[in-house]
């Protein structure tokens, strides 16, 4: 007869462990549902600015981009207009100074250099322009990207600091299975506070 009964209550509990473990899914979902729907929300809205600000970022260099091609095509063309009006200059001087072709040499010579230096500097000034502009937009993205990483750290670390307490949730779930399987009782005085 003990063999039936100890046989009854392996049945007993087979039966009833699958209702337990349904149970502590749901107590899980219960204590945790909550907290990770609250963080996949905060992690959404965290990726989407993330998104955002690299969009704008690469809107803002796309501008800044069409704006040196804007200036260098520009200057490109200022430059090719000189050197037209130049060539256009040389051309009608030397057919007007072809009689005096030893004075239209060395001043076409003279012309020339002041030309090409003319041209050496602008191409050093457009040049320095590039490269500032290159290096403040260099700035901007290290400074921007710095300004995203600084604050994926902030809210990282203020992620971490409301997280659960592990040692306090331990407990809590210890808690609640000895109370799920009977196992937990209060002293005497507490159990009659309890009750009354």
């Amino acid at each position: 007869m003990t063999t039936v009964n100890l046989q009854n209550t392996g049945e007993q509990t087979r039966t009833t462990e699958p209702d337990g473990t349904a149970s502590l899914e749901k107590v899980r979902d219960l204590l945790f549902g909550v907290q990770m729907r609250d963080y996949d929300r905060k992690f959404a809205r965290l990726e989407e600015r993330l998104m955002q600000e690299t969009s704008e970022l690469r809107e803002d260099v796309k501008k800044r981009l069409a704006a040196i091609e804007q200036l260098l095509s520009r200057e490109v063309d200022s430059l090719n207009e000189r050197v037209r009006a130049e060539h256009d200059d040389r051309t009608t001087a030397a057919a007007n100074l072809s009689r005096q072709l030893d004075e239209s040499g060395r001043s076409f010579e003279k012309r020339t250099a002041q030309i090409d230096d003319q041209l050496a500097r602008n191409m050093r000034e457009l040049r320095q322009q590039i490269h500032e502009q290159h290096q403040q937009l260099s700035d901007d993205l290290k400074r921007q990207a710095d300004e995203i990483l600084a604050r994926l750290a902030r809210e990282s670390q203020e992620l971490r600091t409301d997280k659960t307490d592990r040692a306090s949730l331990a407990a809590l779930l210890t808690e609640m299975a000895m109370r799920l399987t009977d196992d937990f009782r209060l002293p005497p005085s507490a159990d009659a506070e309890a009750r009354g």
